[in-house]
């Protein structure tokens, strides 16, 4: 009896273990309810709630208060925008976490209202029988506004000169040498267009040949497409009035000069301005195409080249010195410019939304607040679709439905048109956090130059997210997709996809320029544009003048604001899939493209090389172990098991794919270049679309012959080669060293 009650006794401690031993199995979840919240991936629905709820009469309410008034830096109206950005974002109903003001003290530059700039002809005997306008025509109301600057060249240097007269075209180095072989240009004051080289290069590269001041105006052929009848501009089109006068930045670096690499504080060290680099050293003032057709007509000497002649109505000659006509060959043109340069407070403004999960991961969104007068284009349009993305998301986040994965920053910069300094400075103070930290920057600048299609420039890495998003919208002028609407417009082949929209690369063009060339972070630049098969435009043409305005914006450029819309939706959409998708859409693999494209060009270099025992097979290396190593780490995404989605796992990959474009940084790679440390997007000279460093260095060498040039050579092979081997092992496994 005994024996049957220890048999029973064991028998029924072993069921209760066994029923014990199955609840445990099924009944407890194997991960914690925190491991599986971690691991949720990105909600599709909540996207396309978001998108739905994009209001295009609210981005047109927005647009109407940003550009009611001009706002050039740290101007009244800036400040109120100043004030309207933080009241936005601090809303009870549809704010963010946080929002706040940062200060910089920047070293800019503005007219002198008392004694302005002046571009005149004088006689012999001192007459006066031309002066250029110092303002734009009143053609609406928003021309009589009394707080807008007259038409000027920031950092342009003061002075008083004056000579005979050339025409230039678009004052690259080449017009210069063209000029040279026929006529002296010591001495000369020489009218440039936009176009073909940058603002202050056009100056820069006048005075190696000895002119001493320099005219710049926008030509009807570049930017109307020939059209300069006053009846066939605006108020009446799209197309630029004659007297219109693009402003703007006469500087080759960004960020505040005095500062350089440094926070523009005021407890900051700042440099002589006489040590300040990239700038002109020789005054120059812009014009409108009414006053320039004046000049230009009358110029005598050789007919310029074919390829120079424009749109005013007339042959254009080259001078020195006028015809006799309506001046005198003997008459000067003066350049007179009494710039003052001063030291002001910008503010950027910062606005928060912390992360869930990975509140030290950073996606940031960015556009500049400032403008040059009205600025509804530039930079107004990417503010009011700015807000609108902010306002859907606050909504959602104040009502407790939605809270991003990783924490989302907004940045208003201040002071971008004077050379991209509030995103620089940013980009200083922050340098540790951001470099360590940041998944990507979306900069949404000018959001619609035009209504005909999408225009993304950007890092490889971008590619992918861009493009899934783009296909989730629809186009507002068809039932395309933004995506083949885009294809349609601008594609490329691809060897891997075949077919697909062309992404343009990052220059400096806007406020990514601190955040692709100083931090590597991987960056994009979204907006709308125009279809290049009807229009030849340069850029739209009220670009940095008094005519940017919101009647321009509503009537010409985007009546019904649907194109705001779209890049609303779809900007909004990245930034959404780079904050809440449990694996950053980042696409390594797309940077095979452009490394074995740029090993492809370098070829051409091989002959050359062997001459000095100078090989590229390491770099072809290199750069086959960069592909095997993106394969490899996105097929392990692609594969990627419900077991392997711990947290450390998919904090281990997501760093591989936010620290790549990192590895191609080398601040000691270009350092005569301020700023530029990226060993791929770096600028060049060069005309062979290669390793930046490599391809100048190669075309000085093969200029000069000089052992210590073809030296450099070897160098700037070396730094491409590591950049390429880093990158490879950023993406291999963490414990491959």
């Amino acid at each position: 009896m005994n024996g049957l009650k220890v048999v029973g006794i064991v028998l029924g401690a072993a069921v209760i273990l066994a029923i014990g031993l199955l609840i445990g199995h099924f009944g407890i979840p194997r991960d914690p309810k925190w491991v599986k919240e971690l691991a949720q991936d990105l909600d599709e629905k909540f996207i396309n709630q978001f998108m739905n709820e994009v209001d295009n009469k609210r981005i047109e309410d927005n647009l109407r208060i940003l550009s009611n008034k001009p706002h050039y830096a740290t101007s009244a109206g800036d400040e109120e925008l100043v004030q309207l950005m933080l009241s936005r974002w601090k809303d009870p109903e549809f704010g963010l976490d946080d929002a706040r003001d940062e200060r910089y003290h920047v070293f800019l530059s503005f007219p002198d209202a008392a004694n302005p700039n002046t571009v005149k002809v004088l006689t012999q005997n001192g007459s006066n029988p031309f002066t250029a306008e110092l303002t734009e025509e009143k053609l609406t109301d928003d021309q009589k506004d009394p707080d807008i600057l007259q038409p000027f060249l920031a950092f342009a240097p003061n002075g008083s000169v004056q000579g005979k007269l050339v025409f230039a075209n678009e004052g690259k180095v080449s017009d210069f040498e063209y000029l040279a072989k026929l006529i002296d240009l010591n001495g000369t004051i020489a009218i440039v267009r936009y176009g073909g080289t940058g603002r202050v290069n056009k100056a820069i590269n006048a005075a190696k040949f000895g002119v001493i001041g320099v005219i710049i105006y926008t030509d009807p052929k570049d930017i109307n497409d020939g059209k300069s009848n006053a009846s066939d501009t605006y108020p009446n089109s799209w197309y630029l009035p004659p007297s219109g006068v693009e402003r703007g930045s006469f500087k080759e670096n960004f960020g505040d000069q005095l500062t350089p690499y440094y926070p523009a504080k005021e407890f900051t060290y700042r440099i002589p301005e006489s040590e300040i680099k990239g700038i002109s050293h020789i005054p120059a003032q812009p014009i409108g195409f009414a006053d320039a057709r004046q000049l230009i007509c009358e110029l005598n000497g050789a007919q310029a080249p074919d390829n120079w002649q424009g749109s005013l109505g007339c042959t254009y000659n080259i001078g020195p010195g006028f015809k006799q006509n309506r001046f005198d060959n003997s008459d000067f043109v003066q350049v007179n410019v009494y710039n003052k340069r001063i030291i002001k407070p910008s503010s950027n403004v910062m606005g928060i939304i912390r992360g869930a999960v990975e509140p030290d991961r950073y996606v940031l969104y960015g556009n500049h607040r400032d403008s040059w007068v009205h600025g509804a284009i530039d930079p107004s349009s990417g503010t009011a679709v700015m807000l609108e993305i902010t306002r859907v998301l606050g909504t959602k986040l104040k009502q407790g439905k939605w809270r991003p994965r990783r924490s989302i920053i907004f940045g208003s910069w201040g002071a971008e048109e004077f050379g991209l300094i509030g995103s620089t400075e940013f980009a200083e103070e922050y340098y540790s956090k951001l470099r360590d930290r940041t998944v990507a920057y979306i900069n949404v600048d000018i959001s619609v130059f035009a209504n005909a299609t999408l225009r993304v420039q950007g890092t490889p890495p971008a590619q992918s997210v861009v493009f899934t998003a783009s296909k989730q919208v629809k186009t507002p002028s068809n039932s395309l997709t933004v995506y083949d609407n885009w294809k349609n417009h601008s594609n490329r082949t691809s060897p891997q996809y075949g077919v697909i929209p062309q992404i343009g690369s990052l220059g400096v063009g806007s406020d990514f320029a601190p955040f692709i060339h100083y931090l590597g972070i991987t960056c994009m630049d979204i907006a709308y544009t125009y279809d290049r098969r009807v229009t030849s435009a340069r850029i739209y043409p009220a670009y940095h003048t008094a005519f940017d305005t919101f009647n321009y914006t509503a009537k010409y450029i985007d009546p019904g604001f649907f194109s705001h819309q779209t890049v609303a939706r779809t900007a909004g959409n990245v930034l959404l899939r780079l904050s809440d998708s449990l694996i950053l859409p980042l696409g390594v693999k797309d940077y095979v493209e452009t490394l074995e494209g740029y090993y492809s060009r370098a070829e051409s270099f091989q002959t050359n090389l062997s001459k000095y025992n100078i090989s590229l097979e390491p770099l072809k290396t290199e750069i086959n172990r960069y592909k095997r190593a993106a394969e490899d780490l996105e097929e392990k995404i692609k594969n990627l098991k419900k077991s392997d989605k711990s947290p450390y796992n998919i904090r281990r990959i997501n760093d591989q794919l936010m620290l790549l474009e990192r590895a191609f940084i080398n601040h000691l790679a270009f350092p005569d270049k301020l700023y530029f440390s990226h060993v791929l997007w770096a600028s060049r000279s060069s005309s062979v679309a290669t390793f930046p460093g490599l391809a100048d260095a190669y075309q000085t060498a093969v200029e000069s012959n000089l052992k210590q040039h073809w030296d450099l050579v070897h160098h700037h092979l070396t730094i491409a080669i590591q950049a390429v081997s880093n990158a490879a092992s950023t993406l291999e496994d963490v414990t491959k060293i």
